[in-house]
Formats: C-alpha cells, structure tokens, sequence
C-alpha cells in the first residue's frame, strides 16, 4: 500500500503521506486560512484526504489566484461546462438595466471575455434597476461597471466602448463575438441591432429582450427562438410607459433570461427547450 497521496494543493500537484487530515494540512501550509475548499465545495469539518483530491486555502479578504479561482469554478461548473465559458467571447450592446445584469451573471459563471459598449453615464434614475451604485452616478456606464465586474470576477477579460453603436461600428466593436446580446431601452435602437448585426454576422446567434416593463407577473417573461440565429426574450408587449416604469424585479428577470439563452448557447443547447 501506497505511503503518500498526490493530490491538488492550489491547483499545484503534492504528495502528502497517507492518513493526512484536511486540517494538518492547513495547518502545515496555511494556519490563517478562513475558508477551506475541498473539491470545489467548502469543508465545514475535518476529513481524511484522498488521492486525487483538490484543495484550496484562502484567508478572509484575499483574492484567490486566477489558477484556484479557475479550480474552484471548475468544481462547480464541471471542467468541460468550464472550459467551454471560460473560452467564450460575448458581446453586450448597451449596459443598462439588461446588460449591466446580463454581463454581471455571465461574469459570475466564468465567461472568459465580455465586450461592453455603451456611450451613456450612470444617473440617479438608474439606480431603480441598474446595476450600479450611489457612489458611481456620472461615470460612464462601461467604466463603472467594469469596476464593480473586476471585483467578481477579476480574472474575465474586459473590453470596454463608450461608443454609441452604429450599423458602421458594429464589425469593429463585435466582429469577434460567439453570441451578442441586445439591451438597449430604445425600440429603434433594438430594431436597429436586430436587423443589421444579422444580415452582417447571420451565424452568430444574438438574444434580444422586449416586453418587460411595470410589475406584471415573471412569469410571462419567456425566451423564444424566432429564426435560426435570433433569441427573444419578453412578454413581446409590456413596453415603458406612464405609470408602467422600468423596474429592478422584472428587467432583472428578463436580463437572467437573456444570461441564460447566451449559457445554453454556448454549450451546444436549445436557448427555449
């Protein structure tokens, strides 16, 4: 019988000896360590580690590594969930009430690159929504929320445009996207990036959202495929009017809608069914 397991320490191999305790561990290599993570999950008592295990240390406060942060989400995804996100680009035209939502659940699950564009500022009436807070009004859009998506996850690449999009910039802004996602407020605007980003990239799957204003139930939100590269997200009717505002719970619930599409996108899935 074998003395010594090889296991993931930080995501570099070790050999410790047979019969190691979790906390020995820590205790030889991080005695400060708040949390303990074993196997993507957090250990909430003692074990006996096992070949093959993958075990991570992190104090309170401290950013883990890119390679541990990897691991960790790993664990949670599935390594190939992971590494599909991990290698997507997706575009974000517009980084309002949907997309400031949109690239912040995208964010969360490991997308590897988000390009954002938008050309506005944050404003006291966004905050009804959006993703933002009091201390970043005036700063524009991409920039406040890069900001707040470098402190989720610090290692998604970011490419930020603060460009009004135009059928003439749409090639250079996402000529490189996997899936492109509409959250504009304006219906021209909306009309205008569905009908030109799909006559200039007619492969590449987009995901637009109407109908979602006021506070009707969510559950008349739902995502449909109109066509073979178009995903709508929406009840299709609700716009924004007197005494139907755009609110936090259901934009929020579109722009998950909208996040989810683009996930099931990704992995080679129907975005509806």
């Amino acid at each position: 019988m074998s003395t010594t397991l090889q296991i993931l320490l930080g995501e570099a191999p070790h050999a410790i000896p047979a019969g190691t305790t979790l906390y020995a561990l820590r205790a030889q290599h991080k005695p400060d360590a708040d949390v303990v993570i074993v196997n993507g999950a957090p250990a909430t008592e003692d074990t006996t580690l096992r070949e093959g295990d993958a075990v991570v240390f992190i104090q309170r406060g401290e950013i883990p590594s890119r390679e541990a942060l990897e691991a960790l989400m790993a664990a949670r995804h599935t390594p190939g969930v992971h590494k599909k996100l991990r290698q997507a680009t997706v575009g974000i035209a517009g980084v309002g009430g949907l997309g400031s939502a949109v690239a912040i659940a995208l964010a969360r699950i490991g997308v590897g690159t988000l390009i954002l564009a938008d050309f506005d500022v944050v404003e006291p009436s966004n905050l009804n929504r959006q993703q933002y807070f009091v201390d970043q009004i005036g700063m524009p859009k991409v920039e406040a929320l890069a900001q707040n998506l470098a402190r989720i996850n610090p290692y998604v690449a970011l490419e930020q445009y603060e460009y009004r999009i135009t059928p003439d910039n749409l090639d250079a802004l996402f000529g490189t996207v996997d899936v492109m996602v509409e959250a504009f407020d304006r219906a021209d605007q909306k009309a205008m990036l569905a009908t030109h980003f799909g006559k200039q990239f007619p492969d590449t799957p987009i995901v637009l959202a109407t109908g979602l204003a006021g506070h009707r139930p969510s559950n008349t939100i739902r995502t449909r495929k109109m066509g073979r590269s178009m995903v709508v997200v929406g009840d299709l009717e609700t716009a924004a009017a007197p005494g139907t505002g755009l609110m936090a719970p259901r934009v929020g619930v579109a722009a998950h809608h909208q996040a989810n599409a683009v996930l099931r996108i990704l992995l080679g899935e129907d975005p509806e069914g």
